[in-house]
């Protein structure tokens, strides 16, 4: 991979890091203020779903930088590379719980606060959400299933080098 992708990635990554910590630190505050008006149950459920998620962000925004390294340093196809796939997707998973629960909350919202109920399809849709975003953990799954292959075929290919070297 060029050196100029890399370093493009890692800015993005950087400024959505930083954009992440201003979520937790400043949005979150005031959704706590806007919902001053919310049953307690669904103000505290919805600031943690908020941070929550946003740390899910996180978690893969800096792994996927790990990964970079990796790629930087030609050694993506090591064992190393599973933690930060690993870690990926289990906060990618995380985050189809987390807007599931978000269904949840909207739909006791609906029991809870009289005059501010939530659609019954916008529910269906926010579960719908969820649906994708944990297709989305499979699909990285399949993705690490391939990186353990190529590993797999690294490491072959390395035993067949040393093999042939011995020969010659």
């Amino acid at each position: 991979m060029e050196r100029w992708v890399i370093r493009t990635l890692r800015g993005v990554i950087a400024i959505a890091l930083l954009g992440s910590l201003v979520v937790q630190l400043v949005l979150m505050p005031l959704l706590w203020i806007d919902l001053d008006d919310a049953h307690r149950g669904v103000q505290i459920s919805l600031v943690a779903i908020g941070v929550l998620g946003v740390a899910c962000l996180q978690v893969i925004g800096v792994s996927v930088w790990r990964l970079l390294t990796l790629v930087r340093r030609g050694t993506v196809f090591s064992q190393e590379a599973f933690r930060h796939v690993d870690r990926i997707i289990a906060a990618i998973a995380a985050g189809a719980v987390l807007v599931f629960a978000i269904a949840v909350v909207a739909r006791t919202a609906n029991r809870t606060t009289p005059g501010d109920e939530v659609a019954p399809g916008l529910v269906g849709l926010i579960c719908g959400l969820a649906l994708v975003v944990g297709g989305v953990a499979l699909l990285v799954y399949v993705l690490r299933a391939l990186l353990a292959q190529a590993v797999a075929r690294d490491v072959e290919a390395q035993h067949l080098q040393s093999e042939l070297d011995e020969v010659i």
